[in-house]
């Protein structure tokens, strides 16, 4: 009767079940014995694609149901600038974004994401960040990166983008001072723009109380159709149906060394970039059948 009912446990279970507590038990063997690496920025690969992306996993694949586009235009290998639209209250779209190209790159990169300042203030998440390959949004941590390779996400409209009103959404905000071109000029690595859609509407801000972000220290503190009158229910997402579409690589090896000190050029590429992302945005919004499906 023992054997049958353990064989019963292993067909409702299957295989599956046993190569995730295998997958386990190795992590943790890892851990134990300080079999891992982790690099100068901080990022620890090994809890990076066991521990944090498992987690997020869910949202991507059942609850935002992302559907990603254009996987063939970023490089398998080499230093590549991953430069996308920024919105939803919370930076999900950059964690989705960090799914999308580890699990569905058929190199399965990681993206190094350049966060705020605000971000590595926070006690813990700023912790989290790092070992998950976020580091500081400033052009010598960029450069570094790109120059040793790595494929590097960065969201220039920073929390103009994520703590806009829902009236104003996918509508781009200002870029900053392209910051992000010189780098990329530098480096001489290609600028691949990143359309998302979908974070829009899962915290759809309705207001901002000006005062209390500015008691609190923050950027902006949201009112939503559900935050704060649910209290901790106001935090879960609406579940709006995603598409994140990566666009044909704008390359910079072709531009003479010293591009970089260019402003006319560097105003130019950065202009590009964004109006590139912006007919994206509209592109994909007359796709999209509907904001839940």
């Amino acid at each position: 009767m023992a054997g049958l009912g353990q064989y019963a446990v292993q067909e409702l279970l299957g295989g599956e079940w046993e190569r995730r507590i295998a997958k386990g038990l190795a992590f943790l063997r890892r851990r134990l014995t300080g079999a891992y690496e982790v690099d100068e920025f901080g990022f620890d690969p090994d809890l990076h694609q066991h521990v944090l992306m498992a987690l997020l996993r869910p949202l991507y694949e059942k609850y935002f149901r992302v559907e990603t586009r254009g996987l063939e235009n970023v490089p398998d290998e080499g230093g590549a600038l991953v430069v996308a639209n920024h919105s939803g209250t919370l930076a999900l779209d950059a964690l989705m974004t960090q799914v999308a190209l580890l699990d569905h790159h058929p190199a399965h990169r990681n993206l190094r994401m350049l966060g705020a300042d605000l971000v590595f203030q926070m006690p813990f998440v700023g912790e989290l960040a790092r070992k998950s390959g976020s580091t500081l949004a400033c052009n010598p941590d960029a450069e570094r990166l790109l120059s040793r390779g790595e494929l590097v996400g960065v969201w220039p409209e920073g929390f103009k983008g994520i703590g806009k009103p829902f009236r104003e959404r996918y509508k781009l905000q200002r870029f900053g001072r392209g910051g992000f071109v010189s780098a990329a000029l530098r480096t001489r690595t290609p600028i691949i723009p990143c359309a998302i859609v979908g974070a829009e509407e899962i915290y759809p801000i309705l207001a901002n109380f000006k005062i209390l972000a500015r008691l609190l220290n923050l950027p902006y503190f949201p009112i939503t159709p559900t935050f704060p009158w649910l209290g901790p229910l106001g935090v879960v997402p609406l579940p709006s149906k995603w598409l994140i579409e990566f666009g044909e690589p704008i390359h910079t090896d072709s531009y003479e060394p010293g591009a970089a000190d260019d402003p006319m050029l560097v105003f130019n590429l950065t202009d590009q970039v964004r109006e590139t992302i912006q007919h994206t945005l509209y592109q994909l919004l007359m796709q999209r059948r509907s904001v839940f499906f």
